[in-house]
């Protein structure tokens, strides 16, 4: 943060780099209360339907990077086959937001993940 950056990306690389490192799901809270709203967070990794999105966005990031879905669609469908997949994922997003109660991405938070015990 002090270095003048904009945002931080919670990714570790598709976790092909080292055997056994936290998802990045599991590592974004910690992340995103450490910057404490000063700079973007972007989540990269294992994002491939639509409540991936929300999960990601009510754990505390700002967008979320999709890598895989879109090259998949690429290879198996060209263009066409990734703009399919981008309003597949869009769509999911809009449903799982629905099912939650949730009219914008604003009304997301850990609360919709984990209820409180009281």
């Amino acid at each position: 943060l002090g270095a003048g950056a904009a945002g931080v990306i919670v990714s570790n690389h598709g976790g092909r780099q080292l055997d056994t490192v936290p998802a990045t799901i599991d590592m974004l809270p910690a992340i995103a209360d450490a910057v404490g709203g000063e700079v973007d967070v972007l989540l990269d990794g294992g994002v491939r339907r639509g409540i991936d999105v929300v999960k990601a966005l009510a754990l505390g990031a700002d967008a979320v990077l999709i890598g895989r879905p879109v090259l998949w669609a690429l290879a198996s469908g060209g263009a066409p086959g990734v703009e399919a997949a981008i309003r597949m994922l869009a769509a999911e997003t809009r449903e799982a937001m629905t099912l939650c109660g949730a009219r914008t991405v604003a009304e997301l938070g850990p609360e919709l993940l984990a209820p409180s015990r009281r």
